[in-house]
């Protein structure tokens, strides 16, 4: 999964958008730009910080809860972070043609993606594989996907980033998640036992 997220940095520093990819952005562009703007904000710090904190107190407060919150935690800055550093690495500029508010920042990968799939989406998954009843699991999952597609959706909503971009953010937040994981398992912890 790193490797083909490195791939395609690679390709679209040096190539254009793929002509088909283009086509399907401009089709998605400017038709829900109000609830695409408050997806967008889901990915932002001020909504994030106190998710963080309500997981550190859950983690805080239900011991079984422990390492999957912490982790969850961990994989979404860690997702931030990966995604500033390669964004600046890879400096791949920003499309001309944005909606709502220009960002300055580079595009390549979408942080908002690999944040959204680093956080949201392992969030789900987690619930999905916890002990809790079966509808509030499945609840769980399908709320917390649904906002991961929705922020990615928002960001080619509202051109702020190539769809290239979105794959790569994707496919950064599944590789820290992946890794992350493989990791938890070598050193023996369990994100949830069933």
């Amino acid at each position: 999964m790193f490797a083909a997220f490195l791939l395609l940095g690679r390709y679209v520093t040096t190539h254009p958008e793929p002509h088909g990819l283009s086509a399907f952005a401009l089709a998605l562009r400017g038709h829900g730009t109000a609830i695409a703007w408050k997806f967008t904000e889901m990915g932002w710090g001020y909504v994030l910080g106190p998710l963080y904190v309500a997981l550190i107190v859950l983690a805080i407060l239900r011991p079984e809860w422990r390492v999957p919150a912490l982790f969850a935690v961990a994989t979404g800055l860690i997702c931030w972070g990966a995604a500033d550093a390669f964004q600046h690495y890879f400096a791949r500029p920003r499309r001309t043609d944005w909606l709502v508010r220009r960002e300055t920042a580079f595009s390549y990968p979408s942080s908002h993606a690999a944040i959204s799939t680093g956080f949201y989406f392992l969030c789900g998954l987690l619930a999905l594989r916890s002990r809790l009843t079966g509808w509030l699991r499945y609840a769980l999952f399908v709320t917390l996907t649904l906002i991961t597609l929705g922020i990615i959706w928002s960001r080619i909503e509202l051109a702020a980033h190539y769809i290239t971009d979105i794959i790569g953010g994707v496919m950064l937040g599944l590789a820290i998640i992946l890794l992350g994981t493989a990791l938890m398992e070598f050193a023996g912890y369990r994100l949830i036992e069933r």
